[in-house]
């Protein structure tokens, strides 16, 4: 049986459960895009900060990066003789689920990750699909695979297994998702 993403209720549960995060981390962006009206969707909220389309893009433009990333781990264990998973996942550690979370604190994105501004809201919406899509397509094709001892550096928190990489996607998702939900509060306050 698949799921409406397109995967296998076969696949290992350790896939399943980074996907499922994922699914809900997805819908809840979603979610907050959709409760913005079309047309406030390119608008800032103010000065240095994003639009709900700029924050889309920026987020296509991590997920692209982390894949690439994930794609070159994989390949790299696959050559060396990727054995079956017989692991144990470890999860996303709390510090980074914490930090994540974190909207107080802002941080500001690398330059290979700031938005150009040239995509409408649509556009970067379908980019963050495309890039799901890609991301889903090339996991799932190692499913079963040892994932838990693929490691890949992350500049700020180190080494992470590709499932705790998949997990740090859904936890920032999760974080521009409550981004977009603060740009739709000051936008509605200033119509």
């Amino acid at each position: 049986m698949r799921s409406a993403w397109g995967y296998s209720r076969g696949m290992h549960p350790h896939l399943l459960d980074v996907f499922s995060r994922l699914d809900r981390s997805r819908a809840a962006l979603g979610a907050a895009v959709e409760s913005i009206a079309p047309a406030l969707r390119e608008q800032r909220p103010g000065p240095d900060q994003w639009s709900v389309a700029e924050v889309l893009e920026h987020l296509s433009m991590v997920e692209r990066i982390f894949t690439g990333r994930i794609a070159d781990a994989i390949a790299t264990a696959r050559a060396a003789g990727l054995a079956e998973e017989t692991g144990d996942r470890s999860p996303l550690a709390d510090a980074i689920e914490t930090r994540m979370a974190d909207r107080v604190n802002r941080r500001n994105a690398p330059e290979v990750a700031r938005p150009t501004g040239t995509l409408d809201a649509a556009a970067a919406w379908a980019a963050v699909e495309g890039g799901h899509q890609r991301l889903r397509a090339l996991v799932s094709d190692a499913d079963g695979l040892a994932l838990s001892g693929v490691m890949l550096d992350h500049p700020f928190f180190g080494a992470m297994t590709v499932y705790q990489f998949i997990e740090l996607i859904a936890a920032h998702e999760g974080r521009h998702t409550e981004q977009i939900t603060e740009i739709g509060r000051t936008l509605a306050g200033s119509v």
